[in-house]
């Protein structure tokens, strides 16, 4: 075969990624003597790099005689493009000792984007200054890949300020400096920066709204989407919806929700996994399981993702037997478990009190599939233990596990010393908690329940002052219903301005007078504020879960599940009353608070009155 046929073939073999075909034209150049020969060895670096064969590439560089820029340019990339990028930088030191070459434009864009991978923004930041002392200060390339970095890391002002030096600034680098902005939550640089783009296109505009959906700008994220498809932007790539699907799910939001969804269908990307995978989360998220069960059966070919988001929502929502039996489903598929799908199962154990299958699936974790247990998954073993009553077992867990426990961690184990009467637990848990010097002011009302029933009085004045001072601090509640065609928020207190707020209070106080001949009595240690009884109850009476539950009851269509999302924990009497309304109005009522989903029906909770 001609040289340059040679060539020509391993660079095919290279771009379609043929790693035995290429195997067989080296074996002919070794044969033919040319294997020393450039350009030989820098393209055959090049072909088993992008076929993934990273040590047939180390091996090959090894070998050579000579090697110059773009055989380190070749093997760096390698590594970059088999996700080692710690082995990239960890080689480049070598560069000047073994070949008495310094770094050229190809090397430094290659050094940047390993820094990306990584996060390592020390090392990032050398090699940006020995960027600028070298001969190369000036190329495009690598200020476009250094742009990139910093974005990613989430240092926009020094993106800025490369972006700024950049003489030529294409689509490539204005998308990075956008998605930089719009990622950080500077929404308004990150959209007068896409309207001086010259040339947007769906790349422009998918990394403003995707970026904006990260930082938590859901509402300016579909205000942005509208706008776009006002100005006629085709969606030639479905990434975009993905993003606004997860849009819907963050703020519950299941009638925009709806509608994004018929738009998929409608531009025929149903079948996209991503898709359909942020479809899946995104009806779990809003609590219609039944909708993400029907999404999820019609994905033909199911990845881990995709099992693993119908699993934690059917988990999330107390549907544990169900999110076992698709665990079991996904396994025969050959699929391997993450590390979100082990949350959702020890979570779902929990619900059903499957202590053995709980502790069997950790063990499962780590010995079968060689996965790190993280914080979360302690806590949901921890929750396991808690709610099943095996405390001292759950104390153990607390004292011996690699992490430090949180608040939440401590709070869920007090609270299962309440639910199970474990006083002399209790208060040696509470201590604990209370040296953590707790923020949740649920937590301060939970330590002194506790305190009062071990009649340590000192220590509850201790703590209720100590709730006096944390009410300064304490996040605003508010709570809001999605109606299809509006949506309420309510904060709580009597002071709201909805023009329904006397049908509201009339409704309320039906309820109110119906929940005591059955047996309702407030529970006011849930009001932090020393006031007078009377005055407590009022306070409760007027909490924004139930301004909200009680608008659903007067505006919703009939018969039709009444949807709140709640930022803050659902107080103690709130989940009472709740209960009691869901039973009396023969509705159900699903409440998805900062902890977890609450589905209310025939007078009980999913929950089974522990979060």
């Amino acid at each position: 075969m001609h040289y340059s046929h040679l060539l020509h073939h391993l660079q095919l073999c290279a771009k379609r990624q043929l790693p035995s075909q290429g195997k067989t034209i080296h074996a002919h150049i070794i044969r033919t003597g040319l294997d020393q020969h450039q350009p030989f060895p820098n393209t055959l670096i090049n072909l088993y790099g992008k076929c993934g064969l990273i040590e047939d590439a180390v091996q090959m560089f090894d070998g050579m005689l000579h090697r110059d820029h773009v055989s380190w340019a070749s093997l760096l990339t390698a590594h970059n493009q088999a996700s080692l990028p710690h082995r990239t930088l960890a080689m480049f030191p070598n560069m000047f000792p073994l070949d008495g070459l310094q770094p050229d434009h190809f090397i430094f864009a290659c050094l940047v984007k390993a820094c990306a991978s990584l996060g390592a923004l020390r090392v990032a930041k050398q090699v940006h200054t020995r960027f600028l002392l070298s001969p190369f200060s000036k190329d495009e390339v690598v200020k476009s890949s250094l742009l990139d970095m910093y974005a990613k890391c989430g240092l926009v002002d020094i993106a800025r300020l490369v972006f700024d030096s950049m003489s030529f600034k294409n689509v490539i680098s204005w998308t990075a400096m956008v998605s930089g902005y719009a990622t950080s939550g500077r929404k308004s640089e990150a959209i007068k920066l896409l309207d001086g783009m010259c040339d947007k296109n769906l790349v422009s505009w998918t990394a403003l709204i995707s970026g904006l959906v990260q930082s938590g700008h859901w509402v300016d994220a579909f205000n942005l989407f509208i706008e776009m498809r006002r100005e006629g932007m085709d969606i030639e790539d479905p990434f975009i919806l993905s993003s606004i699907v997860g849009a819907s799910a963050n703020f519950s939001a299941l009638e925009l929700g709806k509608q994004v969804h018929c738009l998929v269908l409608a531009l025929g990307y149903e079948s996209s996994l991503f898709v359909s995978n942020a479809l899946v989360d995104m009806y779990g998220k809003c609590s219609d399981v039944i909708a993400a069960k029907s999404v999820f059966d019609n994905i033909l070919v199911k990845d881990v993702v995709s099992w693993t988001s119908i699993i934690v929502g059917m988990a999330q929502h107390g549907r544990a037997e169900e999110a076992l039996s698709l665990y079991d489903k996904m396994i025969l598929t050959g699929l391997k478990p993450n590390e979100v799908t082990f949350v959702g199962l020890v979570y779902a154990c929990s619900h059903v009190g499957l202590v053995s299958k709980g502790r069997q699936l950790f063990k499962s974790m780590v010995e079968d599939y060689g996965l790190s247990p993280s914080l979360l998954h302690y806590t949901c073993l921890l929750d396991l233990f808690s709610r099943s009553g095996h405390l001292d077992e759950a104390e153990n867990l607390l004292n011996t596990m690699p992490f430090r426990p949180d608040e939440a961690a401590w709070a869920a184990l007090l609270s299962a010393c309440k639910k199970h009467g474990n006083t002399q637990l209790g208060v040696r848990v509470s201590n604990q908690l209370l040296s953590l010097k707790p923020e949740n002011p649920s937590t301060y009302i939970l330590l002194s329940n506790v305190y009062a029933s071990a009649s340590m009085w000192e220590c509850v004045s201790k703590v209720r002052k100590l709730m006096v001072v944390e009410e300064f601090k304490k996040e605003p509640g508010y709570s809001c219903i999605d109606l299809g065609k509006e949506s309420q928020v309510f904060c709580a207190g009597e002071e709201t301005a909805n023009p329904s707020k006397g049908e509201i209070y009339v409704l309320l106080k039906e309820l109110d007078a119906e929940m005591r001949t059955r047996g309702y009595v407030p529970d006011t240690s849930w009001v932090l504020h020393d006031m007078e009884e009377q005055e407590k109850e009022r306070q409760l009476f007027w909490h924004s879960e139930r301004l909200a539950v009680a608008y659903g009851l007067l505006k919703a269509v009939p018969g039709t599940v009444i949807r709140v999302v709640k930022n803050l924990r659902v107080c103690g009497d709130c989940h009472t009353v709740l209960k009691y309304i869901c039973s009396i109005m023969t509705r159900e009522i699903v409440v998805r608070d900062a902890k977890r989903f609450h589905h209310f029906k025939n007078g009980q909770c999913s929950c089974s009155d522990f979060w």
